[in-house]
């Protein structure tokens, strides 16, 4: 993504995020005209955060950079959450002038005894793109086998628009994927110039028209945490949770686990799912 790109991308999330808030929610009079514009209108804006109308423009429309104060003001105006904030000073950051070569992500030695050890509990290990770098026996038994998918295709936001089992499992697919696109979206503003993310966007986009759709709402979000629920064909119905822990070795790199509350239906779905997926193995052995 060039630095043009970047300023659009700016632009792009800063009239996608005033187009939601109300003029009644920020003090503003409700005039009873019919309003061209939903949400608020550029001068608003500037009125909001002290500043002229002109100068407003030219941030939306990448010609002219915002200082860090006027971002901050911006953020509070528009009424961003953390996660939207953070995209926003990404997007408008000062060291993204140069592109960054990237080397390849591998997970650690010990990282992947990490997952071997985690029996009941599935993991992955999801790096730039949201791509999948590592996975235990569990994952693979309670999502899709990763090792029958070819390694570039090997990416989470990619498996729930494009591959058909994986999609079948959630019960809530778009809730899920549209929270997926929201985190590839955060991605992309940590990374400005990857070459493989625009691919990745490009592709999703003339596959998918909700892709499409939902990559233009300019929804960002963290991987942190959260629930799914999951209808597996061996273990039934689970209602997951998912922690997302942070490689300290490479930040970029993050352990993804999936839990069930102890005694719940879902926690004895896992278990069966564990002990099913070494039954399988010991079969696979055996011939």
């Amino acid at each position: 993504m060039s630095s043009d790109d970047h300023a659009n991308e700016l632009g792009e999330f800063l009239k996608a995020r005033r187009s939601e808030v109300s003029p009644r929610t920020v003090g503003l009079p409700e005039t009873g005209a019919k309003r061209r514009v939903k949400g608020l209108r550029r001068e608003e804006v500037a009125l909001l955060a002290s500043i002229s109308p002109d100068y407003y423009t030219r941030i939306e429309q990448g010609r002219r950079q915002a200082s860090a104060p006027v971002l901050d003001v911006l953020a509070r105006v528009l009424h961003l959450d953390d996660d939207e904030r953070e995209y926003l000073f990404e997007l408008a950051g000062k060291d993204a002038e140069r592109p960054r070569r990237q080397s390849a992500q591998k997970v650690s030695p010990q990282l992947l005894r990490v997952l071997d050890e985690l029996t009941t509990s599935p993991a992955l290990v999801l790096g730039r793109r949201m791509d999948i770098l590592g996975w235990n026996r569990m994952a693979s038994a309670l999502l899709v086998d990763f090792s029958e998918i070819p390694e570039k295709k090997r990416n989470y936001v990619w498996l729930m628009f494009s591959d058909a089992t994986f999609r079948s499992l959630h019960v809530e697919w778009e809730a899920m994927a549209r929270t997926a696109v929201s985190m590839l979206r955060m991605e992309a503003g940590r990374n400005p110039h990857d070459q493989r993310m625009a691919a990745l966007v490009g592709e999703l986009s003339m596959k998918d028209d909700d892709f499409r759709t939902w990559w233009g709402d300019h929804r960002v979000t963290a991987r942190e945490r959260g629930s799914k629920t999951l209808r597996h064909p061996v273990a039934g119905e689970l209602t997951l949770d998912w922690d997302a822990l942070t490689c300290t070795s490479d930040p970029e790199q993050q352990l993804i686990v999936w839990t069930a509350e102890p005694g719940s239906a879902a926690h004895d779905g896992l278990r069966f799912l564990s002990s099913w997926a070494a039954s399988e193995d010991r079969s696979a052995a055996d011939h």
